[in-house]
């Protein structure tokens, strides 16, 4: 658990709330949180999903998990501790993203079900999509885009996920994808499907 370090410190309201800045986007703020092992397809749908939201005339930003370490994460590992900080930060950004009205969405593997259960409890309900990308290991294994399965069945990797470091797969996400079955702009169609049932896509007008 993140120990809390800062004291003196009161909250800012604003003048503006979030209800001005959705109706200025013409959007509601959502975080989906693609989770799944390395080379399931995370990156890839999300960003998909990014440019069929923008195409619609929608704000979506992709907050990517090897993006977000060469920068606001660099200083962290592959430890669990430092996982767990990796995945509380995106949250917290995560968070703030979706208090503007934008369209979220994260692809990290984010194993461990506390830490992805503690970014969901950050948000109102229907404000967090959780997508498993149950692509199977063999699979994502066979594809190795970043070359890290050869690295971690060779024990040049220690701690990988899927290989010897565990992977708790979603008890109740709101989306299953599995990418040998889907093509991304076919998974991403069907995001799009559910982020409509939700009312999360509102009509754009003119």
């Amino acid at each position: 658990m993140t120990k809390i370090k800062a004291t003196n410190i009161t909250w800012h309201e604003g003048h503006v709330d979030r209800g001005e800045r959705e109706k200025l986007l013409a959007q509601k703020g959502c975080l989906i949180w693609f989770t799944g092992l390395s080379g399931s397809g995370k990156s890839t749908v999300a960003y998909t999903l990014e440019h069929a939201l923008v195409q619609r005339g929608h704000l979506a930003y992709v907050l990517d998990g090897d993006n977000i370490r060469h920068g606001l994460n660099k200083n962290l590992g592959f430890s669990a501790e430092d996982r767990e900080e990796n995945i509380r930060r995106i949250g917290e950004v995560g968070k703030l993203f979706v208090d503007t009205g934008v369209i979220t969405l994260t692809a990290f593997i984010s194993p461990y079900r506390k830490d992805r259960d503690a970014n969901r409890a950050l948000l109102q309900p229907g404000e967090f999509v959780e997508v498993f990308m149950d692509t199977p290991i063999d699979v994502c294994e066979e594809r190795d885009p970043k070359g890290l399965y050869k690295k971690a069945r060779a024990g040049e990797i220690k701690g990988f996920t899927g290989v010897d470091d565990p992977y708790e797969a979603p008890e109740n996400p709101e989306l299953v994808i599995n990418a040998a079955e889907l093509s991304p702009q076919e998974a991403s169609t069907r995001i799009l499907e559910f982020l409509e049932s939700m009312d999360l896509l509102p009509e754009l007008t003119d």
